[in-house]
């Protein structure tokens, strides 16, 4: 497994290659997948942590079922743009995953993506309890939707670049 920029993804991936979003909390891991034609991320039920071996196994069973050719996992910086400790161990578990996979790994700057999926679920009348379940996958989907936007406008330039 590798860990890849943004841009170093959009060459690599071919067409019709699905991603998944991950949003790394401390006990749950929030899921999304993009399309097919990586323009829209759709939530997935999240996955109730238990320890590394198995959080591992069930998000390559996941993996391998939805056919997933990358990984787009939220980097939880602090808002002065300092790394702190949830930042390490993302990058711990992004390490640890390496043993486990070749599938590739994007960090993508995660600063506000749980407020704005918050904002969204309430926005969508969704109860309390119900917040509660969805907002990880949801933070998930708000992570993986910025890397899909970036991956078309990289796409869009690229073909500028060539017209």
């Amino acid at each position: 497994m590798t860990v890849l920029t943004i841009e170093e993804l959009a060459e690599a991936l071919g067409p019709g290659q699905a991603i998944a979003g991950l949003d790394l909390g401390t006990k749950t891991i929030g899921l999304a997948m993009s399309d097919l034609g990586r323009r829209f991320a759709t939530p997935r039920p999240v996955i109730k942590r238990e320890k590394f071996t198995i959080d591992a196994e069930t998000l390559l069973a996941f993996a391998t079922k939805e056919k997933v050719s990358a990984f787009v996992i939220g980097l939880p910086m602090n808002m002065d743009g300092s790394a702190g400790p949830r930042v390490q161990a993302t990058r711990a578990f992004v390490r640890n995953m390496e043993q486990k996979t070749a599938l590739p790994f994007i960090y993508w700057d995660e600063r506000l993506s749980t407020v704005a999926a918050e904002r969204a679920l309430l926005e969508m009348d969704v109860s309390r309890a119900k917040r509660a379940e969805r907002i990880d996958s949801a933070a998930a989907s708000f992570i993986l939707q910025g890397a899909l936007d970036r991956l078309s406008l990289l796409a869009r330039s690229a073909d500028d670049t060539e017209a």
